[in-house]
């Protein structure tokens, strides 16, 4: 139903973090990813036991929470031009994400004005439980 949305962001694998879109409205959005065991970043972090790098669950929340978000509040306004960089993020970890995960991110929209959007993000794992929440921000030109 939102494959338009993922067609449209500027990323690929092996660093593209979004697989399905559950809903999206101009107020936030809902998404989620599994992390494959075969993702490169698993090999050196943390030799015998991997876990999850903070900065891919950082990535993972932006993707889905903020950039997805911003293409579909852009609509027709994003293009092949548009432009998207991280401004800013304050997350709290609270659980580990290992590999074979399936993470869900909920991501509800703080403000978007003059290119900016902030968003109020949370992660959760297949428990329901948080894995980490916090507050994200992009610009989008």
């Amino acid at each position: 139903m939102y494959k338009s949305i993922i067609n449209k962001l500027p990323y690929s694998k092996p660093f593209l973090f979004v697989d399905e879109l559950l809903h999206v409205d101009s107020n936030g959005v809902e998404g989620t990813f599994t992390f494959s065991p075969n993702l490169s970043f698993y090999k050196g972090h943390f030799k015998n036991d991997p876990v999850t790098p903070g900065v891919i669950l950082i990535e993972v929340m932006a993707q889905i929470g903020v950039v997805c978000l911003g293409i579909h509040l852009l609509g027709k306004d994003f293009n092949a031009e548009s432009r998207i960089a991280l401004t800013s993020s304050e997350v709290e970890y609270l659980k580990p994400v290992f590999p074979n995960e399936k993470v869900r991110v909920v991501s509800e929209k703080i403000y978007f004005r003059f290119g900016k959007l902030k968003c109020r993000v949370k992660m959760l794992n297949v428990n329901n439980d948080e894995v980490c929440r916090g507050s994200i921000a992009g610009m989008i030109v």
